[in-house]
């Protein structure tokens, strides 16, 4: 029996096909760009069910409404091979259908199996954790991840995915450990810088954050768009943090807006990006009508509510009519998305989107309601902690916007206790404080900047 380069079975192939095979897996979970050669191999070899499978996942981590359209030709040929194929890759096939009809409790119900049966089947973790992460649930990436360390306890990605978990889980010590574990393994594992990013930046290390990404910049070579950009990003909120407005504004230009303009992924880094910049009171000039121009074609797009969230914002902020039409669709799929979404997009999603929308236009007691009824439960919609931090932002802006200034005061002095001398967040300090009529409180809040 065959085997790819972590030692899971593969059906009897060519060498040249068992080269790709392993090229998507190391690619993609190293997030390098070589894992989108497994297309070419795919159409080379139309009879390999487990190239066609991972060339159909690489469609629906398209994340837009054509994606399972574009993965339709792989996933039939896939099937139609998968006959013959191990058991391993007949499982792998069956996930990917199960995903691409939008049965995600069915898909992840797979998963579970193959990792039970095959635990070095990282590439499936690595599936698996996506889905959990965009469903809010993090206890499940963890345990998946946790699973299968003692088979895989070798390999620096599976440590970098552990990291992440453990971050999402608020166990920061836990994460920082299997980070750093990561990168003794390999300098060059993105998860793990990435996991480490959130680590510092939710314990307001943030000096020594921007010290550690400058440091590891090097190793961000052949990288795919959504981890070079998203490296890139948290590296512009320590700036924004340290008050260094054009270097963040250089990130955003150079590298975080500069790539793959059409991808979900990139879009919604940017919205969050520029949206950060000018909450933190940067004059962003005309980037939000840039951005819109890549925005407008997502005006029916509820993919997933994390992302449709934050195209609506963009469009919203830059006044493009789209906007509205995106929210009608918002509205639909709180009525009518699959079972298992369904209520989030009813109960969170669509608050949260009435609320952005008013925001943008300036309502700002509306954008209140809309947005505080969605925070509890904001992690059903998915993204990081930072990533949902945003709406916190906004929320705060609202709030100093429509002088309700003791609640500002209240979640300005919380959010000091992870962010303690952040420039943007202690201007906005020493400006409720004057208007509170409480200036030696506002001058401690400037010496902080100072």
């Amino acid at each position: 029996m065959r085997t790819d380069y972590l030692g899971n079975p593969v059906s009897p192939t060519p060498d040249a096909a068992l080269a790709a095979v392993d090229g998507f897996v190391d690619g993609f979970l190293s997030y390098e760009t070589r894992a989108a050669e497994v297309i070419g191999a795919a159409e080379a070899y139309p009879d390999c069910a487990l190239l066609n499978a991972y060339a159909a996942t690489l469609w629906l981590l398209l994340e837009a409404p054509e994606a399972a359209e574009r993965a339709a030709p792989y996933l039939a040929r896939a099937r139609a091979a998968a006959g013959q194929a191990h058991p391993r890759e007949q499982a792998f096939v069956e996930f990917v259908t199960a995903w691409s009809a939008d049965d995600i409790p069915g898909a992840l119900g797979v998963a579970d199996a193959i990792l039970a049966a095959w635990p070095r089947d990282l590439l499936v973790l690595k599936l698996r954790q996506y889905h959990d992460f965009n469903r809010g649930d993090f206890p499940a990436m963890l345990r998946a991840a946790s699973a299968v360390l003692p088979a895989a306890e070798d390999v620096a990605q599976l440590h970098g995915m552990l990291a992440f978990a453990y971050e999402q889980c608020h166990l920061l010590d836990e994460a920082e450990a299997a980070a750093r574990r990561a990168l003794t393994l390999k300098r060059k594992e993105p998860w793990a810088q990435h996991a480490l990013a959130h680590v510092m930046l939710t314990q307001g290390r943030i000096a020594e954050g921007v010290a550690f990404l400058e440091v590891v910049r090097d190793t961000w070579t052949g990288l795919n768009s959504f981890m070079d950009t998203h490296l890139w990003w948290h590296l512009a909120l320590f700036y924004l943090s340290q008050g260094r407005f054009d270097a963040a504004m250089a990130a955003y230009d150079d590298h975080c807006w500069a790539q793959a303009k059409d991808y979900s992924q990139d879009q919604v880094g940017a919205v969050s990006l520029l949206a950060r910049l000018e909450l933190a009171g940067v004059d962003v000039g005309e980037r939000w009508s840039d951005l819109a121009d890549h925005l407008f074609v997502r005006a029916q797009d509820v993919v997933q509510p994390f992302l449709t969230l934050q195209y609506l914002y963009g469009l919203a902020r830059a006044g493009r009519p789209e906007a509205g039409a995106l929210l009608a669709a918002v509205r639909r799929a709180a009525l009518e998305a699959p079972d298992f979404v369904r209520e989030t997009w009813r109960e969170v999603a669509l608050p949260a989107a009435e609320g952005l929308v008013a925001y943008a236009r300036g309502d700002y007691p509306a954008a209140l309601r809309g947005l505080r009824a969605a925070l509890p439960r904001l992690a059903e919609i998915g993204g990081s902690h930072a990533q949902r931090d945003l709406f916190e932002q906004l929320i705060l802006d609202a709030l100093i916007r429509a002088d309700r200034l003791s609640e500002a005061q209240q979640t300005l002095e919380l959010r000091r206790g992870f962010d303690p001398d952040g420039v943007p967040l202690n201007r906005a300090l020493a400006r409720v404080y004057d208007r509170l009529c409480l200036p030696a409180e506002a001058a401690k809040a400037r010496a902080r900047i100072a």
